[in-house]
């Protein structure tokens, strides 16, 4: 049997190529395995947890496109030879229960379908918020999460104003279809006041979600989607109450399974009914990922992850192409 291989962090911002085995026990009827072609990596989550803080060595990753090889008696839908999603980590196989997948359409390249995964984040945004198009929505922070965030809302018929200090990201914005891209929050501006009706704080810092309350009109909702991984200001809490009691705000978090994990009767959307819907926009350009990931080889791990820590690069995430080990 070919050796396989996962990426692991061995220490603190220390990855590597390593070593790891198949499942021993016996496919259940219910699972389908195969050969992982691409898996992508999260900047923040994975950043901010396995590759920062033990315990050492770990595993990390769940965004993954495999070649289905052999599937459970009791599945159905899924062959030999197909292409599936599913919320695999950085390994070179992948043993997955059949109903936790989702195909690739004909056509879509694994590199670009595996981004399903990050854009259904801000798709659950998308399902729950009170918001209707063409209500204004504003995105800050434009890292990858903030970005798609962006792109999605912009081609559902809302109107989308990103923030970011970083001017090559807003440019970046611009260039994929995000009309308006500031530096900083509009809470005062009148072009935009009275006209948000959704914040998605994006970037995970205090001042960032202070201002988006500030921003929204009155009785409007701030969701909270990046996470606050660490304390970024001195901001105090009063600001932000203040903002919220004046401006009625609905704040809330922006936790992605507060949707179902499956479609369920009276239940609103589901995890991956979005992964799938992501990927049949994906397929069809309504959202366009290309120049925002480079694909490079598993072997390469530490240096990916590295660029991903200081910001160094073009992109602004990786995607691991498993044909290389």
């Amino acid at each position: 049997m070919a050796q396989e291989w996962c990426v692991a962090n061995v220490a603190p911002f220390e990855a590597e190529l390593a070593p790891c085995e198949r499942p021993q026990a016996a496919l259940s009827a219910s699972q389908i395995e195969g050969r992982t072609l691409v898996s992508l990596i999260s900047p923040g989550t994975e950043m901010n947890w396995g590759y920062r803080n033990g315990p050492f060595p770990n595993t990390q990753g769940y965004a993954a496109i495999l070649e289905v090889e052999r599937v459970g008696e009791g599945v159905q839908g899924v062959r030999p030879g197909d292409r599936v999603f599913a919320q695999g980590q950085h390994r070179s196989w992948q043993r997955v229960e059949a109903i936790e997948t989702r195909p690739v359409p004909e056509g879509l390249a694994p590199e670009v379908a595996v981004f399903c995964r990050l854009m259904g984040i801000t798709m659950s945004a998308l399902t729950t918020t009170a918001a209707r198009p063409p209500d204004g929505v504003l995105v800050t922070g434009l890292g990858i999460v903030g970005l798609l965030g962006a792109m999605i809302f912009d081609s559902t018929g809302y109107r989308v104003i990103g923030c970011d200090p970083d001017e090559a990201r807003r440019a970046r914005a611009r260039a994929k279809g995000v009309a308006v891209a500031l530096e900083g929050v509009p809470c005062e501006d009148p072009a935009f006041a009275g006209q948000i009706g959704l914040a998605l704080e994006c970037s995970g810092t205090e001042p960032a979600a202070v201002d988006a309350c500030r921003a929204v009109r009155k009785g409007g909702e701030m969701i909270l989607v990046g996470v606050p991984w660490k304390r970024t200001a001195d901001t105090p809490a009063h600001d932000l109450l203040h903002a919220v009691f004046h401006q009625y705000v609905t704040v809330r978090s922006g936790w992605e399974w507060e949707v179902p994990l499956q479609p369920q009767e009276f239940r609103r959307g589901s995890i991956y009914g979005n992964f799938a819907a992501a990927m049949e926009w994906l397929a069809r350009g309504r959202v366009d990922v290309s120049g925002l990931y480079e694909v490079t080889s598993p072997r390469r791990c530490q240096e990916a992850y590295q660029n991903l820590v200081h910001h160094r690069g073009e992109v602004l995430t990786y995607v691991f192409d498993w044909s290389t080990c």
